[in-house]
């Protein structure tokens, strides 16, 4: 099995928010052999900092174990962190040889070990697990607690996996949700090639820009430098080159236009 680049598009489905962690579709220790299960962790990371303050450590590791350590990173909001499509150093040693991290993927839910789980994120777990299990073929009942599959590990807590797996298994009967409304608005947006003159291509450049992807050598010989440079609606070659840098950046195909999967990152959503 190659890595997993459509993940997104699977978290996608859930209608919950979703950020596409820079470079995830490269991530991983080697590709992922094999999808026979779905492992869930809570972080034990803080108790506060925001939505998903453990995302440094669980996307690059920690000083004994090196990262990525788990596809995908639940905020406690309800958002869904895509930050790798290859193997992660999520359960060893485990159990069960449907949850190792060569046969299963793994959700990291930021949780401190104590704290009470939002409805959303509770909502959003349950959703994530569903689309996972249709995508790769799975019964609810390979949606497994790390603690059930590795003796050492308690996560994730007060989650009764009984009753979390009749509501996956409920949610899979019942069919994907529609798309949520920043779905729709992805599809709605037009594509600016190379060539283009309009005002999307102002667009294009503002997010960039708003985004640091825009060096000031860039707009350092144009008329008006920087304000002049924004204002300009063509999509000339030095811009088509900032898209592919874009795109390099945050792990998504590099090919210089901006649809769909290009306008996700540039507009954060």
């Amino acid at each position: 099995m190659p890595y997993l680049t459509e993940l997104a598009d699977v978290a996608r489905r859930t209608g919950c928010p979703v950020t596409e962690v820079g470079g995830w579709r490269r991530r991983g220790h080697g590709p992922q052999p094999e999808v026979q299960g779905v492992v869930c962790h809570h972080t034990a990371g803080p108790a506060g900092g925001g939505d998903y303050p453990s995302l440094a450590v669980v996307r690059d590791g920690r000083p004994d174990l090196e990262g990525p350590l788990s596809h995908f990173g639940l905020g406690r909001s309800g958002r869904i962190y895509v930050i790798a499509a290859g193997r992660c150093w999520h359960n060893a040693p485990s159990t069960s040889p449907r949850h190792a991290n060569s046969t299963s993927l793994g959700i990291e839910a930021e949780n401190d070990g104590r704290q009470p789980w939002p409805q959303a994120q509770r909502d959003a777990y349950g959703r994530l697990c569903a689309e996972l299990c249709r995508e790769y073929g799975l019964p609810a009942s390979r949606v497994r607690a790390h603690r059930e599959v590795n003796t050492a590990k308690p996560d994730p807590h007060s989650i009764d996996m009984t009753e979390f797996r009749a509501q996956v298994a409920a949610l899979i009967s019942d069919g994907p949700p529609p798309g949520s409304w920043t779905e729709e608005i992805m599809r709605e947006l037009p594509l600016v090639k190379p060539g283009d003159d309009n005002f999307d291509v102002k667009t294009v450049r503002g997010c960039l820009f708003a985004r640091g992807h825009v060096p000031p050598t860039e707009y350092a010989q144009a008329e008006e430098g920087l304000e002049g440079w924004l204002k300009s609606t063509v999509c000339d070659p030095g811009l088509v080159d900032l898209v592919r840098r874009f795109q390099q950046a945050e792990g998504i195909p590099v090919d210089g236009l901006v649809g769909p999967t290009t306008w996700a990152p540039l507009l954060r959503v």
